[in-house]
């Protein structure tokens, strides 16, 4: 009976580790596809105002302010509707440029995407 005993908890303790998350697996691991593409509204502010990407890259605009904000190419080739707090938008750049935008809201806030 011990020796049946013991090999159910030897079993059972193998199947919970094979369906446990792996948490060294590359996948777990890994930065995301976006990281250093976002780009913080925060301080009526773009942060950082200007940022480099490569063609096809996205960029997400997240507001950390207590008030609404938009982002508006200036072209109005692309737009946000308000980000209240929290809120956030993003924007796939497909050609190379450089793609200045502003808050419609607050039009002194600006920014710049330089997509290489």
């Amino acid at each position: 009976m011990k020796i049946k005993l013991t090999g159910i908890l030897i079993a059972a303790v193998m199947i919970l580790a094979a369906c446990s998350p792996q948490t060294n697996s590359p996948a777990a691991t890994s930065a995301p596809a976006a990281a250093g593409n976002e780009i913080k509204i925060s301080g009526f502010a773009f942060n950082p105002a200007t940022i480099t990407i490569k063609v096809g890259d996205t960029v997400t605009w997240t507001n950390e302010d207590g008030t609404a904000h938009t982002v508006v190419a200036d072209d109005k080739s692309w737009k946000s509707d308000n980000l209240e707090n929290g809120a956030s938008f993003s924007h796939t750049f497909d050609t190379a440029g450089t793609f200045s935008y502003i808050c419609s809201i607050h039009p002194t806030m600006k920014g710049t995407v330089i997509v290489q």
